[in-house]
């Protein structure tokens, strides 16, 4: 295939070229689709102007999350062939697209253009982009992984802290009829494709052969799960390895999910009739905080396991979050201060799951195709984006209906997440090096994509 200047032959960097600026590039992709955490901000003003339900304006929002897990996972290995510009551009192309054909679409009251638009073209955008920057920050950070996919997936998470003020204040500006609806879409756009085009043409790829000045191949932490081979995406598939990490993150995902969905109102319902309830303005706040430490987590705890290993951070975001799950259901009623500090921790470790994994695929399948594999593995998250919010508030409405109010409504649902985290911890602990027999040959087409990290 004919790629130009979007080629992985066309951006390999010069001598000199600072590894430094990887990370921006990738930033530059990330916080732009992370834009995606912010639809809440469009759902009532599409209500009232196009006479939707509830159920119909979150249709965007959901199916472009659907696309981003199943992008993701199909277009992986398009990704790590044709390299990282590439990704990025197509990225750009579909995730603009979606906010300009929806645009389009409430101008001349045709939601379905919304859905197409937002949810399946820009959902291939957020499925591509996200995984784009993934290998290349690996071959650049090989002694830091952890801490480069942090920096990157923390953009993601962070994406909709930039989004949510700046879309309010554009809802302001040019009205919430159809009209200044339609205008705030086609700024995003051109906003984005801007943001989003300075990593397409900042992204390089390292030399073969190239190092960190200094850095020899000898991993901290958990060192017996390094591999010293590499693994197709193809057979990562065969692996037990591959499909006990799809367990972990699924699992880890869906505890982290299903608080971060329900937050809001689950933080009143908890202190509802006790001496300390708590006001709206005090769970929007809440929320705010969630976003953060989410968005803190994916960089503070990808970075720690860069020392104490991933299968020991693992261990905490999976057997910690237990406890506090646990900790929520036993006694979460008896204090604002330690509930809203319990939930914060298991929000970082959610948003920790997702900046780790990269760095853990590596460990386990080398860097020939990490970002294919990482593809394959988010199905996982598009699993959990179904099964935590259905737990919760499937059981939290049968339990209301039963007469339960208050944290009874949730005491249910929160002994069950515990019980899938300590499910998680076990197959995190059943996590063994890949078998030989899986490596790629050392000579051969395949053995020099493996050279380059």
């Amino acid at each position: 295939m004919a790629l130009g200047f979007l080629g992985p032959d066309r951006i390999v960097a010069s001598p000199g070229w600072s590894r430094w600026l990887v990370p921006p590039a990738a930033l530059a992709v990330h916080l732009s689709i992370g834009q995606v955490y912010a639809w809440s901000v469009f759902k009532s003003p599409l209500e009232s102007a196009m006479g939707l339900s509830g159920t119909l304006s979150a249709l965007p929002f959901q199916l472009g999350i659907v696309m981003l897990g199943l992008s993701a996972a199909f277009g992986g290995t398009l990704v790590e062939r044709n390299g990282p510009r590439w990704a990025m551009a197509v990225s750009t192309v579909c995730f603009v697209a979606g906010f300009l054909i929806s645009s389009a679409g409430i101008a001349l009251g045709q939601f379905w253009l919304v859905v197409l638009g937002y949810g399946f073209v820009g959902g291939i955008g957020l499925g591509i982009g996200y995984i784009s920057p993934v290998s290349t920050l690996i071959k650049w950070f090989p002694d830091r992984p952890g801490m480069a996919t942090g920096i990157a997936i923390m953009g993601f998470g962070g994406g909709a802290l930039v989004a949510s003020p700046w879309s309010s204040g554009m809802l302001t500006a040019f009205g919430e009829d159809r009209g200044g609806i339609s205008q705030a879409f086609l700024v995003h756009g051109v906003v984005y494709a801007a943001v989003m085009l300075v990593g397409v043409f900042l992204v390089r790829l390292p030399a073969p052969g190239w190092k960190p000045k200094g850095w020899e191949p000898s991993e901290p932490g958990d060192s017996t799960m390094i591999s010293s081979g590499h693994v197709s995406a193809q057979n990562a598939l065969r692996t037990p390895q591959f499909w006990l990490l799809w367990v972990v993150l699924c699992l880890n995902v869906t505890a982290g999910i299903g608080i971060l969905e329900k937050a809001s109102p689950m933080l009143v319902d908890f202190f509802a009739g006790t001496s300390t309830p708590v006001a709206a303005t005090t769970a929007a706040a809440f929320v705010a905080l969630l976003s953060l430490t989410n968005m803190a987590g994916r960089f503070v705890w990808s970075s720690t396991s860069d020392y104490v290993g991933r299968k020991n951070i693992y261990r905490l975001y999976l057997g910690g979050g237990a406890l506090l799950y646990l900790f929520l259901v036993v006694a979460g009623s008896a204090s604002v201060p330690l509930f809203i500090i319990a939930a914060m921790v298991i929000l970082s470790f959610y948003g920790g799951g997702f900046s780790t994994i990269p760095a853990y695929l590596k460990d386990l399948f080398g860097t020939y195709q990490v970002g294919a594999i990482h593809g394959r593995l988010l199905t996982a998250w598009s699993a959990a984006g179904v099964l935590g919010p259905l737990i919760v508030n499937a059981i939290a409405d049968s339990q209301e209906a039963s007469g339960a109010s208050g944290a009874g409504l949730y005491t249910l649902s929160l002994s069950i997440m515990t019980g899938l985290l300590v499910v998680g911890f076990v197959a995190n602990e059943l996590v063994r090096p890949v078998d030989p027999k899986f490596h790629e040959p050392e000579s051969g087409p395949q053995a020099e994509p493996a050279a380059r990290s």
